[in-house]
This record gives C-alpha cells, sequence and structure tokens, in this order.
C-alpha cells in the first residue's frame, strides 16, 4: 500500500475500516507499506493492557499518541505524546488504559540515536513564518523534521517544496491546499520537491514531519 515515496498519497482515515490485528488483540488502519520491509506507517487501536512488540531489525519506531495513554519505564504518556525508539532501543511499552497511536517504523539515519518522549501538553508553541500559525518542533536530524503545527483560520501560507518530501497527519480542523481539503483524520504524504500552497479556513493542528522520503 503507497509502497512508491516518490507518488502522491492520501488516506483519509475516518472513511476507512479498522482491521483486525493478526493477534485479534486490536485494530489498525495501514497508511502506507514500503517496499522491502523498509518501513510502515499505521494507525493502532489497542485494548487496555495491550503490550506492543518492538519493530525488530535496523527499523525504528516514531509513535504519536492520539487517544489513551501509554506506558513504558519512564513514565505514563497521554495523548499528544511524541516518543521515537531508535533500532535497537530495548523499551517495552504497554497501554494499561488502551489507545489510539500513529505508529511510523522506518530506516532512521545511522546517527540519528535519540530516545526522545516528549509531552506536548506541558510544551510551549513558538511563532511561525507567518501570522496565525504556531509551530511546535519535535525532532530535529540532518534534514529530517517533525513539529506539531497550529493554524488559525484564515491562515494562508506561501507555495514552498519540500527536500526529502513531506507527511502530515491533520489532528483536528481542516487543512487545505490547491489540491483539495483535508479534514481531521487525513494522512497526506507529498514526494520529494513537490509544491503545494497551504491554508487553513477554519483552523487545524497538524503533525508534519519532512525531509524523510526518498530522493530518487
Amino acid at each position: 500500500m503507497h509502497a512508491d515515496v516518490n507518488a502522491r498519497a492520501l488516506v483519509e482515515t475516518q472513511t476507512v475500516p479498522w482491521l483486525t490485528t493478526a493477534d485479534g488483540e486490536g485494530a489498525c488502519k495501514p497508511l502506507d507499506s514500503l517496499a522491502a520491509g523498509a518501513g510502515t506507517t499505521t494507525l493502532v487501536r489497542a485494548t487496555a493492557g495491550a503490550v506492543f512488540a518492538p519493530p525488530g531489525g535496523a527499523l525504528g519506531e516514531e509513535i504519536l499518541v492520539l487517544d489513551g495513554t501509554l506506558t513504558d519505564a519512564r513514565g505514563v504518556w497521554p495523548e499528544g505524546a511524541y516518543l521515537r525508539n531508535p533500532p535497537g532501543a530495548a523499551m517495552a511499552l504497554h497501554s494499561e488504559t488502551g489507545c489510539v497511536l500513529f505508529i511510523k517504523r522506518y530506516a532512521f539515519d545511522t546517527d540519528d540515536t535519540a530516545l526522545m518522549r516528549l509531552d506536548t501538553a506541558t510544551m510551549q508553541w513558538l511563532p511561525g513564518l507567518v501570522p496565525g500559525l504556531a509551530v511546535m518542533p519535535l525532532h530535529q536530524h540532518a534534514g529530517e523534521h517533525a513539529a506539531l503545527v497550529r493554524w488559525q483560520p484564515e491562515t494562508f501560507f506561501q507555495s514552498h517544496a519540500h527536500f526529502g518530501g513531506e507527511e502530515i497527519l491533520v489532528l483536528d480542523g481542516v487543512f487545505e491546499d490547491e489540491f483539495g481539503r483535508y479534514p481531521a483524520g487525513s494522512w497526506l504524504r507529498s514526494p520529494h520537491m513537490s509544491r503545494h500552497q497551504p491554508f487553513s479556513r477554519e483552523g487545524c493542528t497538524i503533525f508534519v514531519k519532512v525531509g524523510h522520503l526518498g530522493v530518487g
């Protein structure tokens, strides 16, 4: 599914069904599955008491908690928390309450070894590049950046391109560009050097990630 990172992809996750996981203990909505085991992007819904296996191999994982809580040896991570486990990290994750997660599993840069736990509810929003835009940086390594971005109603951004592509999950409100209108739950992936001019008439919050897609 959406294995070609040189192609634009869109999944309106609110309109697609949950699929039962292989162990029958939870449900998922696959968003992409890259070729040759290079990684996956998935929404996961887990029941109370669920235990999450590490990705294994050379893959790391990036997690955004969308609902419920996620627990590890460092603490209990509520809705909005951002977690990052580099390949080989021995961090057992489970959910005592049940949760919904956005999970990316992919090969991190070999120098990107940071293990991260961020509670975004306690973090500061920073001014964006245009009025009405606020940014909460989450992770940066080389050309890869991950952040939350909050758009006030009637906020418009300039046309731009992203080296290494761009990936967006709309968390609330409605995100837009010249190609369409994307309500909460929409997942978009745009390839290397693709260009758009985003805006939000209604206001929205998005998770955005750039610089991590192939440039071939």
